[in-house]
């Protein structure tokens, strides 16, 4: 019979051998690899030196024109911006981390506007960067092919849109009358700005694709994404505690319709605005992020991701962590007071069992299920009341105003009061461009692209994300190996289901709006890192295969 080695004895004779191969590099080599090492230094000495004194210039000309709260944006910018573009691959990474806390640095830097697009730091000039890299390799920055035709469509309706509605806003005003003046506006910015809400962050597929080179690249964002998916929910659960404690206020104590507004004034230490009002049996907590609503779509966004690292990763300590950081999901969409939350977790972790498979895993899912029930049931026998007020809020709620009869009327009132057929202008039902102009509340997603872009951009916009998920459909189900099958049918899902989301308008607000094209990145690589698993036995065809971008 043939003798198996232990994984111990092959990583011993992958050491030795990676030894051998840096014994036999000749002198000339060497010194090259030196000098190499050396050059990188010096780059990375020379531009700390330039990002330092230009970021400090900068900085001292806007104190003076506009004080310390547009300085300090304005130093951290710069030097964010110029270390980005210079290390692309570094600054995605701390895009990815940036995201969930954002809202906390936000609010403890003072509430800049600026701050609100600090993110952006990052993942402009490592686009720029990538997309460099792509032009001298002669390799496509758009990923998958099969979505740059819908996309040049949705492009070109909203550069018509841009050019002919916020253009004409732009230069031939609305006559106002001689009793009541029109407050000043900026069409072609609120354009500008809306445009980059709506199709910003389509380009992060190419820019995760070309991120993970191997399965050591994937796993270590995949875990990455966990942590910090825990970090958030263990803060999330310690700002309840402190408000259930009385360490902070929340809006108690306040009189009228003070209670049952988020405020920056009842702030919890982490995140932003927040409603904390159990006397009236209303709580709405923003973990580490700006508003509520963002909470509650980290919420709903992390179970897929927990799911997938929870039942596919090798490590047996990670798969722990990602099923704990599930469970930390799940309380949290109890005591943050967000209905639809509570409402989409279970339902989420429930069709990720049945179209993911994991169900029919018998021996994995039994223990992790009964540990999972055993978890969220004690938790909710110490928690009683609170699980009763979360449920009787969202049984309340639903009643009053059921979520299909809000999204035709929306459709409805949308449809009758745009502008034309290429919309009433990009940013004009957007949140982030009101101070450029008059906007609209829009609380659903495809009714407020009707009304930007008109019928076309819809249109065109729904074409795009079918495109993506059909794609995404077949990618998945020509993976191979099981753990990367799995994962990507979690990520497939994902992306399923904000496709034709309606409801709130996640793919405008963060996470959401950034995940969802990242991760389809991630998902059309995993085909390339299966490739990668089953060429890894013959190692001189692994030698020939180099990444796109190092």
């Amino acid at each position: 019979m043939p003798k198996f080695k232990s994984k111990s004895q092959q990583s011993k004779n992958s050491k030795k051998q990676a030894k051998k191969e840096t014994s036999t590099l000749s002198l000339k080599e060497k010194s090259a690899q030196k000098r190499k090492a050396a050059q990188a230094r010096k780059e990375f000495t020379t531009l700390l030196f330039t990002a330092t004194f230009g970021s400090v210039f900068v900085g001292i000309l806007l104190f003076f024109v506009a004080g310390i709260k547009a300085a300090v944006p304005g130093v951290l910018g710069i030097f964010i911006m110029s270390f980005s573009y210079k290390y692309p691959r570094q600054a995605l990474y701390a895009f990815i981390i940036y995201v969930p806390i954002g809202g906390t640095i936000t609010y403890y830097l003072g509430n800049s506007p600026i701050l609100q697009l600090a993110k952006d730091a990052f993942y402009v000039p490592a686009l720029i960067g990538f997309w460099q890299t792509c032009r001298k390799q002669g390799v496509p920055l758009i990923i998958p092919q099969g979505i740059k035709i819908p996309l040049y469509i949705v492009l070109g309706c909203s550069l018509l849109t841009l050019l002919f509605v916020n253009g004409g806003q732009q230069f031939n005003p609305p006559i106002s009358g001689l009793l009541e003046k029109a407050p000043p506006e900026i069409p072609l910015g609120m354009g500008i700005l809306g445009l980059k809400v709506f199709l910003g962050y389509v380009p992060l597929i190419g820019c995760a694709y070309y991120l993970i080179r191997d399965k050591r690249d994937f796993l270590f964002l995949s875990r990455l994404q966990i942590g910090l998916i825990l970090i958030c929910c263990v803060l999330g659960f310690i700002q309840y505690l402190l408000l259930l404690t009385g360490v902070c206020q929340g809006t108690r104590g306040l009189e009228g319709d003070a209670l049952f507004r988020a405020t920056l004034e009842a702030r919890c230490y982490f995140g932003g605005a927040l409603v904390y009002s159990p006397d009236e049996g209303v709580i709405r907590l923003p973990g580490t992020f700006v508003a509520p609503w963002q909470w509650a779509w980290f919420l709903i966004s992390s179970t897929f991701f927990t799911f997938a690292t929870g039942f596919t990763d090798p490590s047996p300590i990670w798969r722990l962590l990602g099923l704990g950081s599930l469970v930390t999901v799940f309380l949290n969409s109890v005591i943050s007071g967000q209905r639809i939350a509570l409402a989409l977790v279970p339902i989420c972790f429930g069709i990720l069992l049945l179209l993911t498979g994991q169900i029919g895993n018998l021996k994995r899912f039994i223990p992790i299920g009964v540990g999972l029930a055993l978890i969220v049931g004690i938790a909710i026998v110490t928690n009683p009341v609170v699980v009763q007020e979360r449920t009787e809020s969202f049984t309340g709620r639903w009643e009053a105003s059921p979520p299909q009869d809000f999204i035709v009327q929306q459709f409805e009132e949308n449809w009758k009061n745009v502008d034309g057929p290429l919309g009433s202008g990009l940013g004009r039902a957007t949140n982030s461009t009101r101070v450029m102009g008059k906007t609209k509340l829009v609380e659903t997603y495809y009714p407020k692209v009707l009304y930007e872009v008109g019928i076309f951009g819809v249109l065109a916009f729904l074409a795009l994300v079918t495109s993506l998920t059909i794609i995404g459909f077949k990618t998945y189900r020509s993976i191979k190996n099981r753990n990367f099958r799995s994962y990507a049918a979690a990520l497939w899902v994902f992306i399923l289901f904000i496709s034709y989301n309606t409801y709130y308008y996640p793919l405008d607000v963060d996470p959401v709006a950034v995940y969802y094209w990242f991760y389809a990145g991630v998902l059309f690589k995993l085909p390339i890192l299966d490739k990668q698993e089953k060429e890894e036995a013959d190692p001189k065809q692994a030698r020939k295969q180099k990444p796109l971008i190092n």
